[in-house]
């Protein structure tokens, strides 16, 4: 028997050894599986397609210098392998273990120095070749072609016959496609259809826009392409796990019109109108159900709109979980399993990755587009904001990876690129090319030099975000990655409240309502009580998961001495809370039974405080430790 192949019994998988040594990878490789007569009929015509693309499209290549060619090949070739050496020197000079951290620092900075000797050999030869292909990449003139090309490249004809072999459906689907320009082309530059499934791709496309006419322009066009894009390869739903007829997969067209009626409503950011289609993909591309997103708005609404209205974009909405997703694992033996994973999470807490799997998912909650980003022993994540992409939870630029393992610095620069999006056709031009003479797509200059189109890509990457003099942001919330208190000082937006909304209201059966800014003490926001405006009428308190217990106070005039029932409506996303309540200084306070609202408000059962005629105290007060608390208003009903 060859010792490199064992053919199995089944016809559809060999496995191949490479070695026998110890710890060596074993590889499995599938088969295709077999097309039907139908399916090498298409198989073949999809194959011509792709040569006659090729054909017409790389005659039409423009003439190179070779010389340039060569210099800039071996520049770009050197520049990655200073860029790795650099990234590598950083990490092992930033590394926990590290024992000689001055020999290491040293190396850091050789390496450094390196890297801009190989950026400065780099540049003029770069500047030649880009002026020399400036004209040619920016020419419509082959994409007709060239489109076609790269999708029946990426797809590969053996896989687009497999999904065109279903049925005339399907087959029509994929004519559609390669008939498209302008549609391959807006795939291509949104990044591709997940997988190479252009098929699938097509066939979600076509079924949004069947179930909604609006998926047909503007941004709801370019949600419904990149939800399209992003889920051609199935996203597994994370149900409750007490739901097990639950649908097991994402459905993209429920998804597509969940998020189009969210923005219709109003209900997302105001900065999701202008995405492109290849962000839309990080906001539409999340395991939760729908329910789970309508749950995190309303939530997030009712019981912090300050993450919401705050003017900090690197923060807003994501501050909950520095707010309240206490860091780890402990309680999370509470979780219930009637409930959604990320409510479960504000509640029960978690390490890192549940606090950025939350924080991803009420950024999505508002259409923000979100990824993973995980470093070395840690999970983080990076999302967008107007100004550039942000890291939250975790070290800056440089020490973490994305999908694919591309390096968050190459994620960084290709974002920072995309803001000029005809500029940046340039860089997808190339980067097609190269898919089409069979380079293999580089991701970065932390990534291996794989060909000289891949190159041109990168150099002109690079050149357009000089020329928008891109600026990163720096990483926020990283001393609160592993921890549950910042050291950073919190900037508490003031509000202003008139006397007018502190005003208390009493209605025909006696009951009085009292606003919960209405205090008395304290009268402006501390680092523990909150005053904010609510997302829809008035204003609310909110009391802090972190820092020291503080009471907080109100006088409260009542025309009759006598039994009152206390009420107040509350926001809590958490169970088993409790807060006390004394009247007029008695001596044992009155316990309140907080009820597990899941963010929505609700009033607690009432309790009975006997009241003075005329004016009263009431101080509350809560043990530590305790769990967020949003209040809108308190009421007293006489009790008869």
């Amino acid at each position: 028997m060859n010792s490199k192949m064992i053919i199995g019994i089944t016809c559809c998988m060999a496995v191949t050894l490479f070695g026998a040594g110890k710890g060596k990878a074993l590889e499995v490789i599938v088969a295709p599986v077999p097309l039907s007569a139908a399916g090498e009929a298409l198989l073949q015509k999809y194959e011509a397609l792709l040569k006659v693309s090729q054909e017409e499209f790389l005659k039409a290549l423009p003439k190179m210098d070779e010389a340039n060619k060569g210099a800039f090949l071996k520049a770009y070739q050197e520049e990655t392998s200073a860029t790795l050496a650099a990234l590598q020197a950083m990490g092992a000079s930033g590394g926990k273990k590290a024992t000689d951290k001055a020999a290491l620092a040293q190396a850091h900075t050789n390496a450094q120095v390196a890297l801009v000797q190989a950026k400065e050999k780099a540049a003029p030869l770069a500047k030649t070749v880009l002026t020399d292909l400036s004209p040619f990449l920016s020419s419509e003139t082959l994409d007709t072609a060239l489109v076609k090309g790269v999708v029946l490249k990426q797809a590969t004809p053996r896989g687009l016959a497999a999904f065109a072999e279903k049925g005339k459906e399907q087959e029509a689907l994929v004519e559609q496609l390669l008939s498209n320009t302008a549609l391959m082309r807006q795939m291509l530059e949104a990044n591709g259809a997940e997988g190479g499934n252009y098929g699938q791709a097509m066939q979600i496309y076509t079924a949004i826009q069947k179930a909604s006419p609006k998926a047909k322009e503007g941004i709801l066009q370019c949600l419904a392409l990149g939800t399209s894009l992003e889920q051609a390869v199935p996203i597994k739903q994370n149900n409750p796990p007490a739901l097990t007829n639950a649908p097991a997969l994402v459905d993209p067209v429920k998804r597509y019109l969940h998020f189009e009626k969210a923005y219709l409503d109003g209900e997302l950011d105001p900065a999701f109108k202008k995405l492109s289609a290849w962000e839309c993909r990080f906001v539409t591309n999340g395991d939760e159900t729908e329910d789970a997103l309508t749950w995190g708005r309303e939530m997030l609404r009712n019981y912090r709109p300050d993450h919401i209205s705050t003017s900090d974009y690197r923060w807003r909405y994501v501050k909950a979980v520095k707010t309240d997703v206490q860091y780890g694992s402990k309680e999370q033996v509470n979780d219930s399993p009637n409930l959604q994973n990320n409510q479960n999470i504000i509640n029960t807490g978690g390490v890192c990755g549940r606090r950025a799997f939350f924080g991803r998912f009420i950024l999505r909650c508002f259409g923000i587009p979100t990824t993973a980003r995980p470093q070395r022993g840690h999970a983080t994540l990076v999302h967008f904001t107007p100004e550039g992409w942000v890291i939250n939870l975790g070290a800056g630029w440089g020490w973490g990876w994305l999908k694919n393992n591309q390096k968050d610095v190459d994620f960084l620069a290709m974002t920072q690129a995309r803001k000029s999006p005809k500029a940046f056709l340039q860089v997808a031009r190339a980067q097609w090319i190269a898919d089409l003479v069979g380079e293999k797509r580089s991701l970065g200059f932390c990534d291996e030099a794989t060909g000289f189109w891949n190159g041109v890509a990168l150099y002109r990457q690079r050149a357009i975000g000089e020329e928008l003099k891109a600026v990163a942001l720096a990483a926020v919330g990283t001393d609160i990655g592993e921890a549950n208190v910042s050291k950073e000082a919190d900037v508490i937006e003031k509000v202003v409240i008139t006397e007018a909304d502190k005003k208390a209201v009493v209605s025909a059966d006696g009951t009085i309502t009292i606003p919960a800014v209405a205090c008395t003490k304290p009268q402006e926001s501390t680092a523990k009580i909150l005053f904010m405006k609510s997302f829809k009428d008035g204003y609310q308190l909110h009391y802090s998961r972190n820092g020291a217990a503080e009471p907080f106070e109100y006088s409260v005039e009542v025309p009759a001495a006598g039994t009152y029932a206390l009420r107040a409506t509350v926001s809590m996303v958490s169970p088993g809370q409790k807060l006390f309540v004394s009247a007029n200084g008695a001596a044992t306070p009155v316990e309140i039974a907080l009820p597990y609202t899941l963010g929505m408000w609700e009033a607690t059962q009432p309790v009975q405080v006997a009241l003075v005629k005329g004016k009263n105290t009431l101080v509350f007060t809560r043990n530590d430790p305790g769990r967020g608390m949003s209040v809108k208003n308190f009421t007293l009903t006489p009790v008869k």
